[in-house]
């Protein structure tokens, strides 16, 4: 859930409290593949804005469907917030994210670093870097440039790699890795 406080209980806070509970009961996985397809009865992403101070916390997908008030929520803290614009999220980019988390074991949220990106900002960000596509994932809300200070960019990078289900960028030099759910394809190694 974003950051804000709660006045009752409603539904999907009930399934929430629930799924939460369910988590640390979940069944782990020898294959990483296993994380996409068929990976259990819920999907957890937790991530945190050091630009916004938003946090995220949600259960966004049980028993084979997503929520679309969870998938709402994440396409908000995911915006341009440099244009306040909200794009829909690919749910698939999500699901590599959330099991690239998990393949890796941390409870620690990811720091998002970029989402999506209106074609003006990416535009401003190719100005001043050269390694900005000009046709980027994050434009098309299929991208997320994410950092854990407890796993190396190698370790993160590895965990998406292992889902073999879209692009993954390697960038040591700012600390970060670039998740896409584009064509599988790597960079940056």
């Amino acid at each position: 859930m974003t950051t804000g406080i709660s006045t009752g209980i409603s539904r999907r806070g009930l399934l929430t409290a629930f799924a939460a509970t369910a988590l640390t009961a979940a069944p782990t996985y020898s294959k990483a593949a296993g994380f996409l397809r068929g990976g259990g009865d819920i999907r957890r992403i937790r991530m945190y804005s050091g630009r916004t101070g938003e946090n995220l916390d949600t259960i966004y997908w049980i028993d084979g469907k997503y929520i679309g008030e969870a998938l709402n929520e994440i396409n908000y803290f995911m915006r341009d917030w440099r244009q306040d614009e909200v794009i829909r999220i690919d749910p698939r980019n999500v699901d590599i994210m959330a099991a690239s988390h998990r393949l890796m074991e941390v409870s620690e949220p990811y720091l998002l670093l970029s989402g999506y990106r209106t074609a003006k900002t990416n535009a401003m960000l190719r100005r001043r870097s050269r390694g900005v596509a000009k046709k980027s994932m994050h434009i098309k809300g299929k991208a997320a440039d994410l950092r854990l200070s407890s796993r190396s960019v190698s370790q993160m990078a590895r965990a998406a790699q292992a889902m073999s289900a879209g692009g993954v960028g390697r960038y040591y030099r700012s600390n970060f890795v670039h998740m896409d759910s584009g064509p599988v394809r790597t960079w940056g190694g």
